[in-house]
């Protein structure tokens, strides 16, 4: 069988490693497709490590034509896709999406169909099939944390990043928009000494030119010895989840990622909105936000104001149990069924189908 994952961003393939390993492993074919960048060194070096066969093009447009001359039996996206019609000519498609935060995009992705969606979890099968009764999806789990759960070796050695190994780790993983980056004051590791920093930002904060203060921020806390800065070519956020004791995040994916694996997380709710999205236009951001936003707010300890967010860290550290109760119980609404064996049900179902 061939089957062709098509890697828009990098950040894509957490997601898609694991599945691709297992698929190598039964005897199939698989080739990724990779767009131009600014970080297209990056990417190369990541392409060489993870000994990936590989093709680069420079849009949606190219990858289709390459889809089209390929034709493998499965296209696996992360994401929605325009040309869906014309791959379909030739090619069953996948979506297998990259997070599992609480915006409310997790779900409009599907409103155009790829042939099958993988979802994590019942409940959110079920949403999704209600929503799109003619669609199919299928429960199959969150494959990104395969590695941990199996107990793989994929941490940091935090010795080699300058970090100290006696001290707890801190992982701050703050998404791009809506953000608490610019919230968090300037020396904020200094108050945080006891601590190593592991910092991994967004992609986004450190790629696009409208983050760049985001960028400048990030630069400048990078400069304290018990700071990590991730590098674009640290890519994959499960080195993070595994490394660290606890997580400081907002409304990102990872926030739910690291409360799967039944590790304490500190939600961020100060988060820096643009005019457009405050005031008489709040309704944005709640329209942005998923339906669900205000029930997995609970898997977390809350901090309203950045003065909040230290005491809560020496709290849970030193109490990691604290909400573990509502971190299991949740965990199966949010990722699934957490067996490690996500990636051999997607190879299952594509190899079958």
């Amino acid at each position: 069988m061939h089957i062709i994952f098509d890697v828009l961003h990098l950040y894509y393939l957490p997601q898609y490693l694991p599945v691709a390993k297992e698929l190598t492993q039964r005897g199939c074919s698989i080739e990724f497709v990779f767009y131009h960048s600014t970080h297209d060194t990056v990417i190369k070096e990541v392409i060489a490590t993870e000994a990936l066969n590989a093709h680069w093009v420079n849009g949606q447009q190219e990858a289709t034509n390459l889809y089209l001359e390929k034709q493998a039996d499965w296209v696996v996206l992360a994401n929605s896709y325009p040309h869906l019609d014309q791959v379909h000519q030739v090619s069953k498609t996948v979506q297998l999406g990259h997070g599992i935060g609480p915006k409310s995009s997790y779900y409009k992705k599907s409103d155009t169909p790829t042939t099958v969606r993988f979802v994590e979890g019942a409940y959110r099968t079920q949403r999704f099939q209600e929503m799109y009764p003619d669609d199919t999806f299928i429960d199959v789990g969150f494959a990104k944390l395969d590695p941990i759960i199996n107990g793989e070796n994929v941490g940091f050695d935090l010795g080699s990043l300058g970090l100290d190994p006696n001290k707890p780790t801190i992982a701050y993983a703050p998404t791009f928009y809506p953000s608490s980056l610019e919230l968090f004051p300037k020396h904020w590791p200094a108050s945080f000494a006891d601590y190593n920093i592991l910092i991994k930002p967004h992609y986004f904060s450190v790629s696009k030119p409208k983050y760049s203060k985001h960028k400048k921020l990030l630069e400048h806390w990078a400069t304290f010895d018990n700071v990590y800065l991730a590098k674009v070519s640290d890519y994959c956020l499960t080195r993070f989840l595994s490394s660290a004791d606890i997580l400081i995040s907002d409304a990102s994916s990872a926030l739910f990622e690291f409360a799967a694996l039944n590790k304490p997380v500190i939600w961020c709710d100060f988060l820096k909105l643009r005019w457009g999205y405050r005031g008489v236009f709040s309704y944005r951001f709640k329209r942005r936000m998923d339906e669900d936003y205000g029930e997995y707010a609970s898997i977390a300890a809350h901090a309203a104001k950045y003065r909040d967010v230290k005491s809560l860290v020496d709290s849970h550290v030193a109490n990691p149990e604290q909400l573990a109760h509502v971190r299991l119980s949740l965990s199966e609404k949010l990722a699934g069924k957490l067996d490690g064996k996500a990636s051999l049900r997607i190879a299952d179902y594509l190899l079958s189908h």
